[in-house]
C-alpha cells in the first residue's frame, strides 16, 4: 500500500499503526499496516466542541449507578435485619433463606427509590443543559 501526501505515517503524533494481523504470528510485510487516528472522530465539527455525554449516556449513567448503589446498600440492610431476627430454633438452611430473602426485597426495594431518584436528577440536568446550553457547576 503506497503513502499518499508525502507524509511518514510513523512521523506523526496522532496516528497510530494497527496491524490486524499481529496476534497470527504471521510474517506479513509493514506496508501492510494501516493509518488510524487517535482522537475520537465526530460526524459534525459542532459535535467536536461539546465534550460531555448524551443525554441518553446520562440518563444511563446516573439512573444505573443510583440503582446499582441503592442495591447494594438495601442489600447491607437487608442482611443486617435477617441477621438480627434469626430465632433459636433456625436451621441452618432456614437463616440462609432467611438473609436471601431479607436482602434481596430490601436491596431491590432501595433500588428501585434511589434509581428513580437519580432517572429524577438525569432528566432534570439533561434539561438544564439543554435550556441553558452550558455544562458547568452552577447549572
Amino acid at each position: 500500500m503506497a503513502h499518499h501526501g508525502g507524509s511518514d505515517p510513523e512521523s506523526e503524533p496522532n496516528t497510530r499503526l494497527y496491524n490486524p494481523y499481529q496476534d497470527l504470528n504471521l510474517q506479513v510485510p509493514i506496508n501492510n499496516l494501516y493509518k488510524l487516528p487517535t482522537s475520537p472522530e465526530f460526524l459534525f465539527a459542532e459535535e467536536s466542541l461539546h465534550q460531555r455525554r448524551s443525554w441518553g449516556e446520562n440518563l444511563t449513567f446516573y439512573t444505573g449507578s443510583a440503582y446499582l448503589g441503592g442495591s447494594v446498600s438495601g442489600a447491607a440492610v437487608g442482611f443486617f435485619s435477617a441477621l438480627r431476627n434469626f430465632e433459636q430454633g433456625d436451621t441452618l438452611k432456614l437463616k440462609i433463606n432467611r438473609i436471601l430473602n431479607s436482602s434481596g426485597h430490601t436491596g431491590r426495594s432501595w433500588g428501585n427509590r434511589i434509581g428513580v431518584v437519580g432517572l429524577i436528577y438525569a432528566g432534570m440536568e439533561s434539561g438544564v443543559v439543554a435550556v441553558t446550553d452550558r455544562d458547568d457547576v452552577w447549572s
